[in-house]
């Protein structure tokens, strides 16, 4: 937990005993986990890419059936018939590390793009259960420690599944 994050809860702790203090605070690997947002985008991430995915399992079993072969039949082809086809799977294979490369950098930045507007969401619903609460600090990151009376996480997963409904045009 960072300096000023230990003395905010210092502060908090000491002040909220005198002036009674309404803390929470959230988990954030429950949220990112939980969220109907982050279960959507990874149901949408995983039908956006799955035809990239299995296009590059062809070429891996092309590339593999193309290893076999010259394995086999290498002994009883001509050296040019060989070197050809070993020339073959080496392109190949460079063109598979290509499209890999960018196969896992467009995953990424989608994945990076879903995170981020899930980010925003959930500040809105931190926002709003905070307003709704009357809560006078949530904590949401860095948190080493908290008791766990002060877990507001099951509140602000209900609030994302209103955005979600919300969003998703539902009354």
């Amino acid at each position: 937990m960072n300096i000023l994050a230990a003395g905010v809860l210092i502060l908090a702790s000491s002040v909220s005993v005198a002036a009674g203090l309404k803390i929470g605070y959230v988990d954030t690997g429950r949220l990112l986990e939980e969220a109907p947002q982050a279960r959507a985008a990874t149901e949408q991430l995983k039908r956006e890419f799955a035809p990239r995915e299995e296009e590059m399992i062809v070429i891996q079993n092309e590339l593999k059936a193309l290893e076999d072969r010259l394995a086999r039949d290498g002994a009883v082809m001509s050296e040019s018939e060989r070197k050809r086809m070993s020339v073959d799977i080496l392109a190949k294979k460079r063109e598979f590390r290509r499209k890999q490369e960018e196969f896992r950098e467009d995953i990424n930045l989608r994945r990076n793009d879903a995170i981020g507007t899930l980010q925003d969401q959930i500040k809105q619903a931190i926002e709003k259960v905070g307003r709704d609460g009357n809560y006078d600090l949530i904590l949401y990151e860095g948190i080493a420690f908290a008791n766990p009376a002060l877990d507001i996480t099951d509140i602000v997963l209900k609030g994302l599944g209103e955005i979600s409904k919300t969003s998703a045009g539902e009354p």
